[in-house]
């Protein structure tokens, strides 16, 4: 890669990475602040800046800022999570001062109009709607405030229809302004990208963005226990979490690696066990999202109510085996996926842009390709096995049953059965 960075005098940083063979580039600003920097009045506001930011700036109506962009043949999108929030463009080679100048308008000189806030407002309470709607985000929801109970962690991102209410443009200046701070902020680009420009830019149109680092959010403290919440669906809907690791834990990319070999393709131990073997399920799977101090690991599945206890007891049962269990095949075949996965999302000007930006917000400087796949190459059957022991006995789990039926019940027990005591004492 051709990595590019420069530090401002005001904290902003600046990372480039130029693929001359490209003939677009896509740039964006990324913010270390989201769900979990929220105060309890706050629940939602990051998400409702995001919206907000492009509702019209003292320079450019909402309107004129998606058709400034869209008259290239352009797109501009922001998006939320728990702990950055991003706003982006994708432009032609050409149009990248511009898409610079936009980004930097919705974020510095945003108006905040009263009708547009209430108007808003009604948006996002369809979206949380929508979200009620669908049972992979119920469940998830629900999840979340277990894991993480008592904390913003836990609490969804889009807010309530009862915490939009008080959001006024005030409130949306003082976030703005209290969380948006330059050392916390990065501006990447990727692509048809020449660093020398784009910091010129980003340093004349990001000037009023000063300040200390905003305020670090509370430490995360992972919870666990059970809930089961009825819904009239035709199929139950099950989860479990456990502490997973953070960004920084030399342990995180074995940790990665048991997660695939358990259930992070069609050659996974649940896939072929549960679905091809069994058919008990269209859709099983595992995941690890690493956070700056904390991790969750998740797995997901959904499958007829009445086989819902059968579903939990091979789950429990394979997740037990697999942690005793490893073979060198497996984690190969793992750690192929993983590299084959990074290096392929790295052919996109957006996904490399992107990284860069988290990785300077995770680590303070991007990782090379070369750093990423050592990381992976690194690990071993050993170290593998030692990540999914420590994953058993790091907490107790969380587990969220959706549906309707008795057997849901059964199902819960059988979940919370994974880390019971006499499991949990083999694995210290």
């Amino acid at each position: 890669m051709s990595v590019n960075l420069t530090k401002l005098p005001s904290g902003l940083t600046i990372v480039t990475d130029a693929m001359p063979h490209l003939e677009t580039a896509a740039l964006g600003v990324w913010t270390g602040v989201g769900g979990r920097d929220e105060q309890a009045n706050e629940h939602g506001v990051s998400h409702f800046l995001e919206h907000m930011a492009f509702k019209g700036t003292k320079t450019r109506s909402s309107q004129q800022i998606v058709e400034e962009i869209e008259n290239v043949g352009g797109d501009l999108n922001a998006a939320t999570s728990t702990e950055t929030t991003a706003y982006y463009a994708r432009v032609l080679k050409d149009d990248v001062a511009l898409g610079l100048d936009v980004l930097s308008d919705i974020l510095a000189n945003p108006v905040f109009e009263a009708e547009e806030v209430e108007r808003e407002k009604s948006v996002i309470e369809q979206e949380i709607g929508a979200a009620q709607d669908t049972p992979d985000d119920v469940i998830f929801e629900h999840m979340s405030e277990i894991a993480f109970p008592g904390q913003p962690m836990g609490r969804s991102l889009l807010g309530t229809a009862e915490s939009l209410k008080a959001f006024t443009g005030e409130t949306l200046h003082g976030y703005l302004a209290k969380h948006y701070r330059a050392p916390d902020m990065v501006v990447a680009a990727a692509g048809a990208v020449d660093h020398e420009v784009v910091v010129a830019e980003a340093a004349k149109r990001f000037a009023k963005f000063s300040g200390p680092p905003a305020p670090a959010p509370a430490p995360a403290k992972f919870g666990g226990g059970s809930r089961i919440v009825r819904r009239e669906l035709e199929q139950a809907h099950l989860t479990l979490g456990l502490e997973g690791l953070s960004q920084s834990d030399p342990a995180l990319f074995s940790l990665q690696v048991f997660s695939n070999i358990l259930g992070g393709g069609m050659s996974s131990r649940l896939f072929q066990e549960v679905r091809e073997k069994r058919g008990l399920c269209y859709s099983i799977y595992t995941f690890h999202m690493p956070y700056s101090d904390t991790g969750f690991f998740g797995l997901y599945t959904g499958t007829d109510p009445a086989d819902a206890p059968e579903m939990m007891d091979v789950v429990v049962d394979q997740m037990k085996a697999a942690a005793d269990t490893l073979t060198e095949i497996e984690v190969s075949r793992a750690k192929a996926q993983m590299k084959a996965g990074l290096l392929m999302a790295l052919e996109s000007c957006g996904a490399r842009a992107e990284q860069l930006a988290r990785h300077i917000l995770m680590f303070g400087r991007p990782l090379t390709n070369t750093e990423m796949v050592a990381r992976i190459d690194n690990v071993t059957l050993d170290s593998t096995h030692a990540a999914a022991q420590a994953l058993l006995a790091r907490s107790r789990p969380a587990v969220v049953a959706l549906g309707n039926g008795r057997e849901l019940s059964k199902a819960v027990r059988f979940a919370e059965g994974l880390t019971d005591a006499p499991d949990r004492a083999r694995y210290h």
